[in-house]
């Protein structure tokens, strides 16, 4: 019998058109934000290639969660949407009163939307620390960047099961946060609401080809990959 980590590779020997575009760099084009188009919902290029995110992210981990994950999100919802009301709102607007919506199109948008946004929070090449607007905020919050990190850290640790931690902006304040499933806080129903400004997928496909059972690791890597310029973007539109 194989273990998980065997059968998460096995799925992978199936994507071979995956695989082609993993080699391929996208168009630099980023998705926006807040996701505002209306059905069909499509998938967005990737600004880099799946192995560009290494060592944080290996191009395996890449290849399935973009091109399997991600993908079966938006095919689903645009399934879900079909004939009814909600083909005819935008993303956004769909997630604000997701309360109303049937299971499958709070699932699959809440799917789509924040892997939108996760994938355009990461590039090659950044990290460190926030400067300018960004980093005074975080300090007038939480008192310095050490301590965010902290607070964030454990939101995604301690997110039982699957789900995602964020870094909400909400009336000029920012608070750390986490949800389950591919709920975000846009959703009417999430405990704390607001504009994600900063986010991590701490679902199990994430990470766990690389990292195994080590999500600790994973979030820790995550801060090598994290487009401050983006997220300075995320603050601006939120005030």
């Amino acid at each position: 019998m194989m273990n998980r980590k065997e059968f998460l590779r096995a799925m992978a020997l199936g994507t071979a058109g995956v695989a082609t575009i993993a080699d391929q760099v996208f168009a630099a084009e980023q998705t926006p934000g807040l996701v505002l188009e209306k059905a069909p919902f499509k998938q967005a290029p990737l600004s880099y290639g799946f192995a560009d995110l290494e060592p944080s992210i290996d191009k395996m981990t890449m290849e399935i969660h973009y091109g399997k994950h991600h993908a079966g999100y938006v095919k689903n919802l645009n399934a879900a949407v079909a004939g009814t009301p909600y083909e005819k709102k935008s993303l956004e607007d769909i997630l604000k009163s997701i309360s109303k919506a049937p299971v499958a199109i709070r699932n699959n948008g809440g799917g789509h939307w924040n892997h939108s946004f996760f994938w355009e929070i990461m590039a090659p090449g950044k990290g460190g620390a926030p400067q300018g607007a960004v980093a005074d905020a975080i300090k007038g919050q939480f008192g310095s960047f050490e301590k965010l990190q902290e607070e964030f850290n454990k939101a995604a640790g301690t997110r039982f099961g699957s789900g995602w931690a964020w870094l909400v902006a909400n009336k000029g304040k920012l608070t750390v946060t986490s949800t389950p499933n591919q709920d975000n806080p846009l959703m009417d129903i999430s405990e704390v609401k607001g504009t994600p400004i900063l986010g991590i997928d701490v679902w199990e496909h994430a990470y766990y080809l690389h990292y195994q059972n080590k999500r600790a690791d994973y979030v820790k890597a995550f801060w090598d990959l994290v487009n401050w310029d983006k997220v300075a973007q995320h603050l601006k539109s939120a005030k």
